[in-house]
């Protein structure tokens, strides 16, 4: 079975900027979107952004003009650059993707915005 395994997470300022990977372990068939998602404690998790198979991405409001989302579909990858990055930011950051038939989560990665 497929298997996301996210990288990129870690500890940066306020103002700075963080390069998220996720990487699937084989292609997905038919899929339909790749993306991520984030939790704060204390919060429910949210959708940060995704990209589906025609290239047309989604944006939550608080990211938008300073995430971008993009896929590889050769290299069966998805990638979150984050610019501009605030504390709010503060999260743990899943890979997720979805095909007619599954849906996957990667384990996660820590996304600390902090002075």
């Amino acid at each position: 079975q497929v298997q996301l395994v996210e990288s990129g997470g870690g500890l940066v300022q306020p103002g700075g900027s963080l390069r998220l990977s996720c990487a699937a372990s084989r292609t997905i068939f038919s899929i339909n979107y790749m993306g991520w998602y984030r939790q704060a404690p204390g919060k429910q998790r949210e959708l940060v952004a995704r990209i589906n198979s025609g290239g047309i991405t989604n944006y939550a409001d608080s990211v938008k003009g300073r995430f971008t989302i993009s896929r590889d579909n050769a290299k069966n990858m998805v990638t979150l650059q984050m610019n501009s990055l605030k504390a709010e930011d503060t999260a743990v950051y899943y890979c997720n993707a979805a095909s007619n038939y599954n849906i996957y989560w990667g384990q996660g990665t820590q996304v600390t915005v902090s002075s």
